[in-house]
């Protein structure tokens, strides 16, 4: 992914920042992806590229950024300690299928981030990605830090989905599902699987598993030669897809609930840089006064995703 074009701001040689960095100065790729320029792997990315300098200095990994240090992307000057000062957000989107996390297609095709509010400063970070063809909960952030560790193995969020599978799965495939099955890349497993309902030759499941692989869970299903054709996912961590969310549309946890998300990855919840914001009514917020529980099965249909788990 190119790094982001980046407008020039008014003080282009800032030489005190705001926001001051600890000691001898912060790891760069941890100050731009708190920042919200991309995430670390994007910002390393861009350092073995060569489009990052500090002082006119090419970057290397494992160089840190100061107090003062002027540094460019592209040869264009970035104002960091101002976008350190943003309060961080965090959406709650439910991606229809058909559309690709992705910034832009070279094919023209539908991506997540056209359906998102404009910033006037930062970006939007995914927390992970979904296939093209998969649907449902997508958490976006303009705090690095934040995403980076929600996508980290070494924190084991929880991801559960919502299958719909063709055809009968054996007692004795569930099993291996959850003992594990070697992959190409490696073994994996579903934490739990749950049969959810079903009608005729189609049948659900709830699974759970502690990792983010690409397509992992259709991956998994393949393998005993199970043709997944649908999945949404309806969880991540502890934050459920909540159910009158209807698709292309987001909610915005309020800063109470980013701070709480916070603390559960280890992070210090930052002060709000102004004041917080009112609720906006529009077509693409969730009235924040419901809380809907789970509905119960009906004519062997399954649950509907997201209720019954703290959603913030």
């Amino acid at each position: 992914m190119r790094p982001p074009k980046t407008p020039r701001p008014n003080n282009p040689t800032p030489r005190q920042p705001a926001t001051e960095l600890a000691g001898d100065g912060e790891r760069i790729q941890k100050v731009l992806s708190r920042a919200g320029l991309g995430s670390r792997r994007e910002i390393e990315q861009w350092i073995a590229d060569g489009a990052l300098r500090i002082n006119g200095q090419p970057v290397k990994l494992g160089d840190r950024l100061r107090d003062g240090d002027l540094l460019t992307v592209n040869g264009r000057p970035v104002n960091y300690a101002r976008r350190l000062e943003q309060t961080p957000r965090v959406l709650l989107y439910h991606k229809p299928t058909g559309e690709l996390v992705t910034r832009r297609d070279p094919e023209g095709r539908p991506v997540v981030f056209t359906q998102l509010p404009r910033m006037k400063e930062g970006r939007w970070i995914a927390v992970g990605r979904l296939d093209v063809n998969t649907q449902g909960l997508l958490l976006v952030t303009n705090h690095g830090e934040l995403a980076n560790r929600l996508m980290h193995p070494s924190f084991e969020m929880e991801r559960e989905y919502a299958v719909r599978v063709l055809g009968n799965v054996s007692d004795e495939m569930l099993e291996r599902l959850r003992r594990g099955i070697a992959l190409e890349d490696g073994p994996a497993r579903f934490e739990t699987i749950v049969e959810a309902g079903g009608e005729g030759a189609n049948h659900w499941y709830h699974v759970t598993l502690k990792e983010g692989r690409n397509r992992i869970v259709r991956r998994l299903f393949e393998a005993l030669g199970v043709t997944v054709s649908r999945l949404i996912r309806i969880r991540y961590g502890s934050i459920a897809l909540p159910p009158r969310l209807k698709a292309c549309t987001f909610y915005e946890m309020t800063e109470k609930e980013v701070a709480d998300l916070m603390t559960q990855v280890g992070l210090t919840p930052e002060p709000a840089a102004a004041p917080a914001r009112a609720p906006k009514p529009s077509k693409t917020a969730l009235p924040r006064q419901e809380s809907p529980e789970r509905p119960t099965r009906r004519n062997g249909r399954p649950q509907r995703p997201g209720g019954g788990r703290n959603k913030f």
